[in-house]
């Protein structure tokens, strides 16, 4: 059974930083990309960053220049390291795991964490 585990989401104020992680268990993703997802309440879910497992990076245009993604294969950890905070970046951030190259169509993804909350007062 694959398990996806974020951590690191909390309350922070505008113009903070955060960094989330996810610890991916369970078998092992090798050649696997990575990928962060977030929902705001009442929006859809939207792409955030993906890394491949060579570390190739992909962006949505909201957090480039804010937002960096980064693994650690020998751990199978992936992080999301967000400077710049804006209430904005409020969602429920959701890891993500798929074989192969990186996408950032969600439904490209096999594996999902639980989700954690990010709260950016303003």
């Amino acid at each position: 059974q694959v398990q996806l585990v974020e951590s690191g989401g909390g309350l922070v104020q505008a113009g903070g930083s955060l960094r989330l992680s996810c610890a991916a268990s369970g078998r092992t993703f090798s050649g696997s990309a990575m990928a962060w997802f977030r929902q705001a309440p009442g929006k859809e879910r939207e792409f955030v960053a993906a890394i491949s497992w060579s570390g190739a990076t992909l962006y949505a245009n909201s957090v480039k220049g804010r937002f960096t993604i980064s693994r650690y294969n020998a751990k199978n950890t992936v992080y999301l390291q967000m400077n710049s905070l804006k209430p904005e970046d409020t969602a429920v951030y959701y890891c993500a795991a798929r074989p192969g190259p990186v996408l950032s169509r969600g439904a490209s993804y096999d594996y999902w964490g639980q989700g954690t909350q990010v709260t950016v007062s303003s």
